[in-house]
């Protein structure tokens, strides 16, 4: 039978004390009742000596949220050890945590009043924490002791205080990491030897508590595990001091997917996690890297069309967890320059598409041209590459202009064959076109307005010369991203009659410049079918003058 581990969180204490990521009280409670939602065994709740609101914080977390162990940190003080005492007063299920300093650069650095040598210092270090003990026992029978910067501690030193804990009555003896330092088998070796000194180490839990100044935080925490550590301490999305702790999620799905290496279980409910970092990351400020094991967003994702077809087939080729366990978007095929036809064509039909083999290499071809353009493709792109080639389609097939934008001959009465934009922070911005005519005139034009749209319709009234005035514009980004891609929708009055241009691009300049095209073009087309509309000479302007 696999033995449990405990899972101690301290997001709302260690993890609090990233620069920057303060919380407050009404923060720390719904985070708090999510971790409950997760089922991890122990919230570290705050640190109540160090302000009036980690005591608020500690009290509430205490008694209004239930199912778990509420902890609070201390110094080996005994104003600290009454502090955390009393805010834990009311709790029903509560654990004091008590520190205290035991390397020779920390005991060197922090304890000159404790002796003259390193011997009277350490032994007066082993009798604080005797007291400290002894005096959190006194408000609940769960005292958890920790030996900070354990990883540079002389390992016989570390042996002796962690004995005097024990003998003492702490219940749990944790070992830090407290610099990140450790290798992880160096960090097993410690935990081991911690084992092995203890005269009765099944009346103690050992615990882990691993930071990631060299990214092995994660590591050495499955070290200590390995070692016989069986609670571990770490927080959601890895934040804390420095480079920050082991994170949560991590440490869980390792367990969870390789539970053949690691003979213990963790009772987490594991598809609260990613709703749980999104919780943390909005109270925090913290954005999760995209990247990030578990619960990035692309941690699911795939562009590559090799790696997209291999999970279309079988997810397990590259997925050695289900996203839906841990929270995410089971769908998560990501389409990019790097995509290929079983990906796009797989999203295509789940949105409704019934593509022909006849339209799938043209389709194909759209998607690259835009994925060219932009870092990642999304629903609303390819909506638009099916209207374009929907309309091209049509256009080959039957030879006619489309809804009035082209003349007879199919061939639309101005094309734009040049954009050119010059913007700077002092001057007017500064375009110029070159529109090209049915009749093969070629038009060449320069202009300025107050921005670059203004300028590139100036410069395109000037290449037209034809009479029209615009009524209406509206710009939209109709997907995601900074590179998404935008739809221009321009309006234009010609008499009575009204002309509408549509165009989307990732450039929204062009865009607006060809939808003014497009809305042109169906204005030059309704003049030459003057029988079936009717136009009113007077009153005409010129968009611009």
């Amino acid at each position: 039978m696999s033995d449990s581990i405990t899972i101690f969180d301290t997001t709302l204490r260690d993890g609090e004390q990233a620069p920057g990521a303060s919380m407050t009280v009404a923060e720390k409670m719904r985070i708090a009742h999510k971790l409950a939602d997760l089922n991890v065994d122990v919230i570290e709740a705050g640190f109540p000596i160090s302000s009036p609101a980690q005591t608020e914080a500690v009290a509430r977390i205490a008694t209004e949220v239930d199912g778990l162990v509420t902890c609070a940190l201390a110094r080996t003080k005994e104003d600290d050890i009454s502090a955390a005492g009393e805010a834990l007063a009311n709790g029903s299920d509560t654990r004091l945590h008590t520190f205290i300093a035991t390397s020779d650069v920390h005991i060197e650095a922090k304890f000159d009043a404790l002796g003259d040598t390193m011997a009277e210092k350490r032994e007066a270090i082993i009798q604080r924490a005797v007291r400290a003990i002894e005096q959190a026992l006194t408000y609940t029978d769960n005292v958890e002791f920790s030996a900070e910067d354990a990883g540079r501690t002389d390992p016989a030193f570390l042996c002796e205080i962690v004995q005097a804990a024990a003998e003492a009555g702490a219940t749990t003896i944790n070992i830090p990491d407290t610099t990140g330092y450790c290798a992880p088998s160096e960090y097993a070796d410690l935990v081991a030897s911690v084992v092995d000194c203890l005269p009765a180490p099944e009346a103690v839990t050992l615990s882990t508590h691993c930071h990631d100044d060299l990214g092995l935080a994660t590591a050495n925490t499955l070290a200590g595990i390995r070692a016989g550590a069986r609670q571990v301490e770490c927080t959601i999305n890895g934040i804390g001091e420095r480079a920050g702790n082991a994170a949560l999620e991590e440490i869980v799905m390792a367990l969870t997917v390789r539970a053949d290496e690691f003979d213990v279980t963790a009772d987490v409910r594991t598809e609260h996690l990613t709703p749980t970092s999104q919780m943390v990351s909005a109270a925090t400020g913290f954005p999760v890297q995209p990247n990030k094991a578990i619960v990035g967003s692309n941690a699911f994702s795939h562009e590559a069309g090799i790696h997209q077809h291999g999970v279309l087939e079988e997810r397990t080729t590259y997925e050695i967890m289900s996203a839906a366990d841990v929270g995410q978007d089971a769908e998560q095929i990501r389409l990019g320059r790097h995509s290929g036809r079983h990906g796009l064509f797989n999203r295509l039909e789940a949105l409704g598409y019934e593509v022909p083999d006849a339209h799938r290499d043209e389709i194909y071809q759209h998607f690259l041209d835009l994925a060219d353009r932009k870092k990642e493709v999304f629903e609303e792109d390819l909506e638009q590459v099916m209207e374009d080639v929907g309309a091209e389609a049509v256009e080959t097939a039957t030879g006619l202009p489309d809804n009035g934008a082209a003349t007879n001959s199919g061939t639309p009465a101005y094309r734009l064959d040049h954009l050119s934009v010059q913007i700077t922070t002092d001057e007017a911005p500064q375009v110029s076109v070159r529109l090209l005519r049915d009749d093969g005139s070629v038009r060449e034009e320069q202009a300025t307005g107050d921005g670059p749209v203004e300028a590139v319709y100036r410069a395109l009234d000037h290449a037209v010369d034809e009479p029209h005035t615009l009524v209406d514009f509206a710009l939209r980004a109709i997907s995601e991203g900074a590179d998404a891609l935008g739809e221009v929708n321009v309006t234009i009055r010609y008499g009575e009659n009204e002309f509408l241009g549509q165009a989307r691009n990732t450039d929204v300049v062009r865009a607006s410049a060809d939808a003014y095209v497009d809305a042109l073009n169906r204005l030059a087309a309704a003049r030459e079918h003057t029988e079936s509309v009717e136009f009113v000479q007077n009153g005409i302007m010129h968009a611009y003058d």
